[in-house]
């Protein structure tokens, strides 16, 4: 009775504290979250208030709430939804990742820190936390394109934390990590996880749908939360995440088609014990220490934040998925949570790490917790302001990048069947080249001082002679590699391109300036997707920031080449912008009419989209009197900065037409050309018919 009454005590004592301070950050328009953490600090052991719950049964109860959660984000996002994400999530997640461990690493040394130590916190402040960017999201009532993004993100970012933690583990332990256990971790990883999904989809999606013939809602709750806790102990038991398991609970069970209503009876239930994970989150937080600390903590906040705001918004750009959506994914993301315990605590258990650091990533969780709700309502303001404040070329280039990245979708099945393999050859190529590069690096860094000795006892010379010229000779040897790289992006950005532009016949190229701008992307993505890996990799066998410095060197000179392309296609874009006015204004003598009686602008744009290649299908639009757009300019409205469209040309009135500028006032009756993805010319629709666009931004209202 004794365990029956402290565990009746601890979840009285949460609930009642929890719900006092979510009412009251209710009442101030605050994120309930920062009531819930508020309410740990106050329960904690580190703060004198009288008001104390046993931390192990809030832990225990805690990780309910992280099942729950994951549970209820995995209903939301189908198998297929996440395979629709995947190249986005996957590249995105690797550069991310990367980037973070290597910033982590730096710091951690720049601070003092054993080598080991230094990994670990760049393996901590790697992975975000899911948990709660799913409570702010369902906070600020986030759905659509963002959310699948971000969630996509952050599935992909859990499977690397597992790989993280399987490397630690043998680094930690003297044992090192060969490429053979490497192999069989993520064989195992993978083999789970097909095992999983194949058989879950088998028994799951048929066993939901029976018992919801049942019709009763209370026997649809307790088999559904049953299948989620099953799975989650079936991953705990692989040496997984509850969190994984969890999630592709969700998934199997949204795959029967009942996923709204069991949604709607888990919410309840789900909502108590996720309160639970913040106020253990914020029982975590001791002042003590975080002041004992505050300049790590500090410095490990701002590397968190602006370091995953960079490399987030660099993968989904580099994806196709335009300005607005990269800034507000990488919003989204800049914090640590539950992940970052896990791995901290792995330090501790394996004496890797000092007894510091563990307070410290609690504190910089706790803090990017507090910030990630104004993050994400910050965000599409951030936008915004990104979009205005890029030189015009780029501008242009950041509009049309997402409509050329749709042609390279689309176009396989145009293509001869060998371009498949030639692309797939190119990718195993550059892989290849990246694995030697590390393989002669990590080799030479640990069998320096027996190589220089060989060569000592050779040649004859000196310590101080034979240990540069090992060196050099290691770099000699990685070179043509290096090299390999780049000119393996170029092909593979080539071969991309060519899908997306197929070469013109005859002598005019009209998709010149757009296919050279795309391919130079594509080079400078496939080498920061592979380079950044590498970095990170590498960086501890590395003295100083030679690694990263000759990343930034390469991205540098193909930097060069971006901008001289960009310059050339927003020449491009304007003799284009005048090729369709005149289109316009030729068509306006005809008159060519639709069954509504209006001018039916598709009839020469139509011409325009096959004989002006990069323009993104340009898109006419009508300005009816009742739109909000009339009476503003271009740069009130903030079209480009909403929805990712560009105006190309305004046709008005019978004979007028003109490439607008950012001061353009629109008018009743105007037509737009818009140029964009299809999905950024429908919020472009929506916006200036006067609607909400189908997700708004962020959360926030959508301008009228």
């Amino acid at each position: 009775m004794h365990d029956a009454h402290n565990f009746l005590q601890a979840l009285a004592t949460v609930l009642c504290v929890a719900a006092l301070t979510s009412i009251l950050f209710q009442r101030l328009r605050q994120p309930v979250v920062l009531g819930y953490i508020i309410a740990g600090l106050i329960m904690g052991p580190h703060v004198p208030i009288p008001l104390v719950a046993d931390p192990g049964i809030v832990q225990t109860l805690s990780e309910l709430g992280v099942i729950l959660l994951m549970f209820s984000l995995g209903l939301e996002f189908s198998l297929r939804k996440l395979l629709a994400v995947g190249s986005t999530a996957g590249i995105t997640a690797a550069i991310q990742c990367s980037l973070m461990i290597w910033l982590g690493f730096v710091v951690g040394r720049a601070f003092g820190w054993t080598p080991k130590e230094s990994i670990f916190t760049g393996a901590i402040i790697a992975i975000s936390s899911t948990t709660i960017i799913a409570k702010a999201f369902d906070e600020q009532g986030i759905k659509g394109k963002l959310r699948e993004v971000v969630v996509g993100i952050l599935i992909v970012e859990d499977l690397i934390a597992i790989l993280l933690m399987a490397t630690l583990t043998a680094v930690s332990t003297g044992a090192g990590l060969s490429a053979g256990q490497l192999t069989l971790t993520v064989g195992r990883l993978a083999l789970f996880l097909v095992g999983l999904v194949v058989g879950g989809l088998f028994i799951i999606p048929r066993t939901v749908r029976a018992v919801h013939r049942l019709n009763r809602p209370e026997t649809l709750l307790v088999t559904s939360i049953g299948i989620c806790f099953a799975v989650a102990l079936l991953a705990q038991s692989f040496g997984y995440s509850v969190a994984l398991g969890a999630f592709l609970a969700g998934s199997l069970v949204a795959e029967s088609g009942e996923e709204k209503e069991i949604e709607h009876l888990v919410q309840p239930v789900r909502d108590i014990f996720a309160a639970i994970f913040f106020v253990s989150v914020g029982m975590l937080i001791d002042p003590g220490l975080i002041a004992e600390h505050w300049v790590a903590v500090v410095v490990l906040t701002l590397v968190v934040i602006v370091g995953k705001l960079v490399g987030v918004s660099l993968g989904v750009f580099l994806t196709g998925n335009g300005t607005r959506m990269a800034v507000q994914s990488g919003l989204s993301l800049a914090q640590i949570g539950e992940f970052s315990f896990i791995i901290a605590g792995l330090g501790l258990t394996l004496n890797a790490t000092g007894d510091f650091l563990y307070p410290v990533a609690v504190a910089v969780s706790a803090i990017t917790t507090l910030t990630t709700p104004f993050l994400i309502r910050a965000s599409g303001p951030a936008a915004n302001f990104v979009d205005a404040a890029l030189p015009k070329p780029l501008q242009t280039f950041a509009s049309l990048y997402g409509s050329w990245v749709e042609e390279v979708r689309k176009a396989p099945p145009r293509q001869t069947a060998g371009a498949g393999s030639k692309i797939r050859g190119k990718v195993r190529l550059l892989v290849l080249d990246a694995a030697l590069i590390a393989a002669i690096i990590i080799g030479t860094s640990l069998f320096l001082k027996r190589i220089t000795a060989e060569l000592e006892t050779r040649s004859g010379l000196g310590a101080a002679v034979v240990q540069p010229l090992a060196i050099g000779l290691a770099g000699a040897l990685a070179a043509p590699f290096l090299v390999g790289v780049v000119r393996q992006a170029r092909s593979l950005g080539n071969l991309l391109a060519e899908a997306a532009f197929p070469a013109a016949s005859g002598r005019l190229d009209r998709a010149a300036a757009p296919r050279r701008a795309l391919v130079v992307t594509l080079q400078l993505a496939s080498v920061l997707a592979v380079g950044a890996p590498l970095v990170a990799i590498t960086q501890p066998f590395v003295p100083g920031f030679l690694g990263a410095g000759v990343l930034l060197v390469l991205l540098a000179v193909l930097g060069v080449g971006f901008w001289r392309s960009a310059t050339n296609l927003q020449g491009h874009v304007r003799a284009g912008s005048q090729v369709i006015v005149e289109a316009l204004r030729a068509q306006s003598r005809v008159k060519p009419e639709a069954a509504d009686g209006h001018v039916d602008h598709n009839h020469s744009l139509d011409t325009l989209r096959a004989i002006l290649p990069g323009l993104g299908e340009p898109t006419p639009v009508r300005l009816e009197a009742s739109s909000p757009a009339v009476g503003r300019t271009l740069a009130e409205l903030n079209l480009r900065g909403m929805t990712g469209a560009t105006v190309l040309a305004i046709r008005r009135g019978e004979d007028k037409v003109v490439v607008p500028t950012a001061d353009e006032q629109l008018q009743a009756g105007d037509v737009l050309a818009l140029a964009g993805t299809h999905e950024a010319i429908d919020s472009a629709r929506a916006v200036l018919s006067g609607q909400p666009p189908s997700e708004p931004p962020s959360g926030e209202p959508v301008p009228a």
